[in-house]
């Protein structure tokens, strides 16, 4: 069995490496780069707009959607303001070096413009089901919007997006979070792995059996909550720590394009897993084009597709500009991606760190455990909507509640297991919702281009 299983990890590993990396790179920055110009870079120059609609500025509660535009946004973000931005990075610099963060920033960028797309499309072949609920994302546009062009191929496109959307939300968005929080628990604190597992689970279940609304209420006040607690304490150690500012962001550029050679802990990297790794983890820090987070925001309150569109484009630069960008600047300034640790431990040295040097010693770890916490939580509570979406979409309404009953299943596993496989199985899957979603995207680009127009005819004074 032992034997069986290394068989398995070393085939994904493999896969992971030679196959699925490669493929995102060939798309997935290419394709953002290509709707960016196509669009003349609309997420960028109506960034304005968005933040106004974001604000409420355009909320009408007579639109059909089961959440407004800020709540969609908050429930797609906690679902990416998550372990991808205290451990991801961290991993990222680990494997990659400090020139992955470049290319985690150029992830982010053109995932803004990915995020606009999809969600663009998501609103405008959303479904309403028969209690009145709102079912959206890749998995409709994929059927109904590709149906003419692929026939009965647009099916099965549609179908192993939502396969692989549950298999995520069980890995990615459950398992693997669930693990991190009882591992930080268990170090920090030495709770038990089981406890933790018995608890999370009971929470996760009392949330999600809410449906999207609950889960909403929970994340727009968890999720701001926890960014801007983040937000502060990381960058305190980044202001105190002003004059290597500079040196950072230089060494993240030039290592960018050379990678670094091996020093200390760090385990070296080249160019090619620089660009590798900053990529892998720049999607798995936004999502943008795995097609996700079109799923929550495809419940909005809205009759125009461009507007949540606009409003899904913040997502990336608040996740992967904003935040990922912070922990990064926190692990270089610190000298911390020299220790000897990978992972959150990393970004626990990085904090802990900078907190000492202020006179505030060791809640640098605390501040880590509470966040990671929070932050995987909020990912758990999101993805079981992603995953209960999917399971609508693939057996019926019926499958909604057994779902959220396995998700809770899974919660408990993912805390007391081991998970590094789980991982590298993650990783794997995440390129089955990828790749058929920018695919879908780039052959329903003229449908976006026809509505971006009527969007910007029906409201001239923004165009």
């Amino acid at each position: 069995m032992e034997e069986l299983l290394q068989a398995i990890e070393n085939g994904i590993q493999a896969y992971n490496e030679y196959v699925g990396g490669y493929a995102l790179l060939v798309l997935l920055i290419p394709t953002g780069v290509i709707f960016a110009i196509k669009y003349k870079f609309l997420h960028l120059t109506k960034l304005r707009h968005s933040i106004n609609v974001i604000r409420g500025k355009f909320d009408n509660k007579k639109d059909e959607g089961d959440i407004n535009h800020f709540s969609a946004l908050t429930t797609a973000l906690s679902a990416t303001v998550g372990t991808g931005n205290i451990v991801g990075v961290a991993l990222a610099i680990y494997w990659g070096g400090p020139g992955a963060i470049f290319w985690m920033w150029v992830t982010g960028i053109f995932g803004m413009m990915l995020k606009f797309v999809e969600c663009t499309l998501s609103m405008k072949f959303r479904h309403v089901n028969r209690d009145g609920t709102i079912s959206g994302g890749p998995m409709y546009y994929m059927e109904y919007g590709l149906k003419q062009k692929l026939g009965k191929f647009a099916k099965v496109l549609a179908v192993v997006f939502a396969a692989a959307t549950m298999i995520c939300s069980l890995g990615t968005g459950n398992m693997a979070q669930s693990n991190s929080i009882s591992d930080a628990l268990m170090t920090n604190y030495g709770v038990p792995v089981w406890s933790t597992g018995l608890l999370l689970t009971g929470l996760v279940l009392l949330v999600i059996v809410g449906g999207i609304k609950r889960i909403a209420e929970v994340t727009a006040r968890l999720v701001p909550f926890m960014a801007v607690v983040y937000f502060i304490s990381a960058l305190a150690v980044i202001l105190f720590n002003y004059q290597d500012v500079p040196q950072a962001f230089a060494l993240i550029f030039t290592d960018a394009f050379t990678g670094t050679a091996a020093t200390g802990g760090f385990a070296g990297s080249t160019f090619m897993l620089t660009l590798l790794w900053g990529v892998r983890r720049g999607l798995f820090s936004n999502e943008a084009g795995q097609g996700s987070a079109a799923i929550a925001h495809a419940a909005a309150k809205t009759k125009h597709p461009v507007r949540e569109g606009l409003v899904a484009s913040v997502g990336p630069l608040v996740d992967t500009l904003i935040i990922c960008t912070l922990t990064a600047l926190l692990i270089v300034v610190t000298g911390a991606w020299k220790e000897d640790a990978q992972g959150v431990e990393m970004t626990i040295i990085g904090l802990s760190k900078g907190l000492t040097n202020l006179g505030i010693a060791h809640t640098g770890r605390h501040i880590i455990g509470a966040g990671l916490l929070l932050f995987a939580f909020s990912t758990m509570i999101s993805w079981s909507y992603y995953g209960s979406r999917a399971a609508n979409y693939l057996m019926g309404e019926k499958a909604i509640k057994p779902f959220r009953y396995v998700f809770g299943i899974f919660v408990f596993m993912g805390a007391i297991g081991e998970i590094e496989l789980v991982w590298h199985f993650v990783d794997m899957v995440i390129t089955f919702m990828t790749i058929p979603n920018l695919i879908a995207l780039l052959l329903l680009s003229p449908v976006v281009t026809k509505e971006i127009k009527k969007y910007f005819t029906d409201f001239k004074e923004l165009a």
